[in-house]
């Protein structure tokens, strides 16, 4: 791939630290999401903290996490650092793509599970 000028590399980088970083804020508000729905008394306060793990999961979780992908394989592609040429970037790369992967087909289906059922277990957690 052909090095991308310095204003594109800029813009790109920004991008995907912005994006990584809202998935990680992402993660913290569906573990507080998931600690609040377990061990709540109240069926409500689970419901809805239930139908908001849902909504993230569905409409947040899965952009934001491939959004980072693409963006940190336009960088690596696009820059020196290259994907295979430091360990450390090959290292990020699978590491962010197996815990795309987790989101898209583990952790989606365990949440509209429990939201479907209305039952949080520790697994949710």
């Amino acid at each position: 791939m052909k090095p991308l000028k310095r204003p594109v590399r800029r813009g790109i980088l920004v991008a995907h630290v912005a994006v990584s970083v809202s998935w990680l804020g992402l993660t913290v508000g569906l573990l507080t999401l998931g600690i609040t729905a377990f061990v709540s008394g109240d069926p409500a306060t689970a419901e809805a903290a239930t139908r908001s793990m849902k909504i993230f999961g569905d409409w947040l979780v899965v952009p934001v996490a491939l959004l980072s992908l693409v963006s940190g394989l336009v960088l690596s592609l696009g820059t020196p650092w290259g994907l295979a040429r430091h360990r450390w970037v090959w290292t990020k790369f699978w590491l962010t793509l197996v815990t795309t992967g987790l989101s898209i087909f583990s952790l989606r289906p365990g949440i509209n599970a429990a939201a479907a059922d209305g039952v949080v277990d520790i697994d949710h957690v």
